[in-house]
């Protein structure tokens, strides 16, 4: 097996070892520490001796002797040891032993993500301890999604994991409270699809993994929620966008923008699939925003080429979007619609306005689609220098390199 295959299962695994180790002794700080532990040592032992039958069992049990050995260890907090002991079943704090070998085949990666959306959070704290604990995110790539640094983000999730524990929650969830969490719940899981599709930093555009698993949890959901509109919309909106990933990179992997794209690379069957989710949940439903992202993006996928694409309709979609669910990058993507139908000039003008927000003003995307409609403008000056500084605000190394292109080709 390969690093990278082995990262990517490990990266598969890591949320359903920490879901079972919940389940059993409910201390989120030490469970994730005995995960990684063990981890560190999948890494370390399975490219020598090989692949175990059972990766996730042998996770799980590895991870549980760590965490019988953090609390034997810790003599300073036995209160605490005593406390939860007596919680637990009689066999609870025993470790397997050396040679056994326990099959763990319940998924609580589902129950996990529920669970960190609880109440005792606040919903941005919710959404960055399910990405650390279920997406598997660094604290550097949750701090890039809500537009914040990486110091800011750190000690939001360390008290977000102290309340958790505070809180005596577990694995064993209400109906009530899975319908509380669930707005909080799809928004951690559009987050993690947006990671996966579009990698803020790193050498690749694309991490597959994330994506898949955020469309995995989101089917899982679906499953059990089909009447729900805004879950049916998410999942299109994930479908309809992952659809195009193969045609969005060269043979070198550089970053190709949709007006390039070969759209006859994209995925017919997602996008089929995507439409009709999204076609079903808007005539059955309350319209909510992903339902309406969902639809913008059926019409990129529905057209035959650029010039084909329905820039009015677009439009329009967009203007709802930024009433009913108004956030900036919302609002750049309605900018960059109303430059296609009524010029760059109109476009450039909403982009201005939006610099003036703390959350957009050093972002790349908004440099960036600057750049885009000075060019457009005709403005090749100023839309250089945009992409340049565009590319400078970004951590992702494919855009880095594309935004570069842009701007050398201006030059010429």
């Amino acid at each position: 097996m390969s690093s990278d295959d082995l990262g990517r299962l490990l990266r598969e695994l890591a949320p359903q070892v920490l879901g079972a180790l919940l389940r059993r002794y409910h201390d989120f700080g030490a469970c994730e520490d005995a995960l990684q532990e063990a981890m560190l040592a999948a890494t370390v032992q399975w490219p020598v001796d090989g692949m175990p039958e059972h990766p996730r069992g042998w996770l799980v049990t590895v991870a549980t002797r760590r965490f019988i050995d953090q609390i034997r260890s810790e003599r300073a907090r036995r209160d605490r040891e005593t406390a939860s002991a007596s919680r637990e079943l009689p066999d609870a704090m025993v470790a397997p032993g050396p040679d056994e070998q326990v099959t763990y085949d319940h998924d609580d990666t589902l129950t996990l993500l529920f669970m960190c959306c609880h109440h005792a959070l606040t919903p941005a704290s919710q959404v960055a301890l399910t990405l650390r604990a279920v997406g598997g995110l660094s604290t550097a790539e949750v701090a890039s999604a809500f537009l914040v640094p990486e110091a800011t983000m750190g000690p939001r999730i360390s008290r977000a994991k102290q309340r958790i524990r505070a809180a005596g929650t577990t694995l064993r969830l209400s109906g009530s409270a899975y319908a509380d969490r669930l707005g909080a719940v799809l928004h951690v899981l559009y987050l993690i699809f947006n990671e996966g599709y579009t990698a803020s930093s790193g050498p690749d555009l694309h991490r597959p993994d994330l994506a898949a698993e955020a469309v995995r949890l989101t089917r899982a959901i679906h499953r059990s929620l089909p009447d729900d509109g805004e879950v049916a919309g998410l999942l299109a909106l994930m479908l309809l966008t992952d659809a195009r990933r193969a045609a969005r990179t060269d043979a070198e992997g550089g970053l190709l923008p949709l007006a390039e794209q070969d759209r006859l690379r994209w995925d017919g069957d997602l996008i089929e699939e995507g439409t009709r989710l999204v076609t079903d949940a808007m005539l059955r439903c309350p319209l909510g925003p992903y339902q309406l992202q969902a639809a913008i993006a059926s019409l990129h996928v529905q057209a035959a080429d650029v010039a084909d694409t329905d820039w009015r309709q677009i439009e329009f979609l967009y203007r709802v979007l930024c009433r009913i669910a108004p956030n900036p990058m919302a609002t750049l993507n309605h900018a960059i619609a109303v430059a296609m139908t009524d010029g760059p000039e109109a476009g450039l003008a909403m982009v201005s306005a939006l610099a003036a927000d703390d959350r957009m003003a050093r972002h790349h995307r908004l440099t960036a689609t600057r750049a885009h409609l000075r060019e457009l403008a005709g403005d090749t000056a100023a839309a250089r220098e945009d992409y340049l500084l565009a590319s400078r605000r970004t951590a992702s190394l494919p855009e880095q390199r594309y935004l570069r292109a842009r701007a050398a080709r201006l030059s010429r």
